[in-house]
């Protein structure tokens, strides 16, 4: 058990323990990828599993708490959870969804970070640039990461050591539970960059290489603002917005270009300017750079991405039924002069 102010600094934590606790594998099963140290003691990573286990069967994996500052994506996976568990009492067709379908959760991988208030993990790391993967092309100075100091915001490590605990454990459970998937979605959630919720996928190495699965990812865009024509999400390559090294998502999609398998990993980046801008005064404290800090913003934004959630989730039980429709020369053409005119 953890200490009592362990909880109190780390509530997140907490309600990912107490679903555990009251689950009781009933539908969930759960396991610690590795613990790793703070002040306090030891802080566990854990990976959540609901549904079908064996390899045959398509999933989705949802990922929060990369950073440690970025509270909102760890309340945003945990509610989404939540509220899976609560529909399985009386939801026939979730009951049958997931006869089908595995659901992971990796709610929280950087606990210290969340703890200490940090972006990068106890080490002074920061995870998102740990990856062996470098850029094609000029990356912004410090920012698309760096080996000069953990002193110094988005560090990489040093050069040849091997991948943080974290980082390390996160690829390991993608590589043993996800790949092997006939088809896998990620959608890992961070907050921090903009007033629009963004949705980005690989590459974050080259302004000039598109990923080998562009059209799929175009083909669930399309079917996404077809369903919900409402929704705000801007879809395209992180590298339409900046080029950074060691990104675990570039490491990750070519790992998986080995197998026939499709894999496609997601990034939700939450446009937190929104949050600012109507309440400057939360910038006196730095968590209010990252997470909405008023009830009702906070309530808005965990229950606005759950559409999101839910069609990500539908569109892995049902994708055989749009990749066939993906697969054309309209569709990749289509995606090129979006992305890559």
């Amino acid at each position: 058990m953890h200490s009592k102010s362990i909880l109190e600094e780390l509530p997140e934590l907490q309600q990912i323990e107490t679903i555990i606790q009251l689950d009781h594998e009933a539908h969930l099963s759960s396991k610690v990828l590795c613990k790793v140290p703070c002040e306090h003691g030891l802080l566990p990573v854990y990976a959540l599993t609901l549904g079908n286990r064996t390899e045959k069967v398509p999933c989705i994996t949802f990922i929060a708490g990369v950073h440690g500052l970025e509270r909102i994506g760890t309340q945003v996976v945990v509610a989404f959870l939540k509220g899976l568990l609560e529909r399985l009492n009386w939801d026939k067709s979730l009951i049958d969804i997931l006869q089908r379908v595995r659901i992971n959760v990796l709610p929280l991988i950087n606990p210290v970070g969340m703890l200490n208030f940090t972006r990068a993990n106890g080490q002074g790391v920061d995870l998102m640039r740990n990856a062996p993967v470098d850029s094609d092309e000029k990356t912004i100075f410090l920012g698309g990461g760096h080996r000069i100091s953990s002193l110094l915001p988005w560090y990489r490590g040093k050069l040849g050591e091997p991948m943080q605990p974290e980082a390390q454990v996160l690829c390991d459970f993608i590589t043993k539970e996800v790949l092997p998937a006939p088809f896998s979605l990620v959608l890992d959630c961070h907050s921090g960059f903009g007033y629009r919720n963004q949705i980005w996928f690989p590459y974050a190495k080259s302004r000039l290489e598109p990923i080998k699965h562009l059209k799929e990812v175009y083909y669930l865009r399309k079917i996404f603002m077809q369903t919900y024509p409402h929704q705000d999400y801007l879809f395209e390559p992180q590298s339409q917005q900046y080029l950074v090294h060691g990104d675990l998502w570039d490491f990750l999609y070519l790992e998986s270009l080995t197998i026939d398998n499709i894999f496609l990993p997601l990034t939700l980046e939450m446009g937190s300017w929104r949050w600012i801008r109507k309440n400057p005064l939360q910038l006196r404290k730095i968590l209010g750079l990252y997470h909405p800090i008023k009830a009702h913003r906070l309530n808005r934004v965990l229950r606005g991405h759950l559409i999101l959630m839910e069609f990500l989730l539908q569109a892995t039980f049902s994708h055989e039924n749009w990749l066939d429709k993906s697969r054309t020369p309209e569709i990749e053409r289509l995606a090129h002069e979006l992305w890559y005119p």
